[in-house]
């Protein structure tokens, strides 16, 4: 059973087993914005630790400026706030099972991406002093700390979760495990996005010679 049908069944009582989904942690992560209602994940919740997770970033989620990732969007059709989430929720569940700081781990995913702007230089509305690649994690730390008390776990995540592609190695553990969920939910959301716009293309390719069967029938 996919997630998303779980969701539309939630009044009835339904349990969510591990059978019904080969890795349900990337399910979830990858519709994490879905749970932020604690009503939605109430069924699931003992298992997988959404209370606690929605309770460890609930003010970040409600600051005004972090919701502003909203409207930039992060790889493919996915938003910065929404990969953020997700790679906090692979960061919480891997951090809390290692017995690392999984609580500044997890605050400092939701942020790692608060540079607040489209990085595509055609739709880019200001002027950076280098490559995008290079420079928002520093963007990212500058906003978050404006806003939010940061300790230096939260910081060096922030400021390293690029890494190799920026050469300051990752300070921490906990750091080393942000850059790996951030390539694994980059990697996820871009082949979700291709795997949905093939299964596209096969259903107009489908329905093309369906309307065409039906047309020389008709002549």
């Amino acid at each position: 059973m996919k997630l998303i049908s779980f969701l539309k069944k939630e009044n009835k009582n339904i349990v969510l087993n591990d059978s019904d989904t080969e890795d349900i942690y990337t399910e979830i992560g990858h519709n994490i914005d879905s749970f932020v209602d604690k009503s939605a994940h109430s069924k699931i919740n003992e298992k997988y630790g959404l209370t606690e997770f929605f309770d460890i970033i609930k003010d970040i989620i409600s600051n005004d400026t972090v919701k502003q990732m909203k409207h930039f969007r992060q790889h493919c059709n996915t938003s910065c706030y929404k990969h953020c989430m997700q790679v906090a929720y692979f960061t919480y569940i891997s951090c809390k099972a290692l017995k690392l700081d999984y609580i500044s781990a997890t605050r400092a995913a939701m942020l790692h991406d608060l540079f607040l702007y489209d990085w595509r230089k055609k739709y880019r509305d200001i002027q950076l002093p280098g490559l995008h690649a290079f420079v928002h994690p520093q963007i990212a730390l500058k906003n978050a700390n404006e806003i939010f008390d940061l300790n230096d776990l939260e910081k060096d995540i922030i400021l390293k979760h690029m890494w190799p592609v920026t050469f300051s190695l990752p300070r921490y553990r906990e750091s080393y495990i942000v850059t790996i969920m951030d390539k694994y939910s980059a990697c996820l959301e871009t082949y979700l996005y291709i795997q949905s716009k093939l299964k596209r293309k096969t259903f107009y390719r489908y329905a093309y010679i369906f309307l065409s069967v039906i047309f020389f029938r008709l002549i």
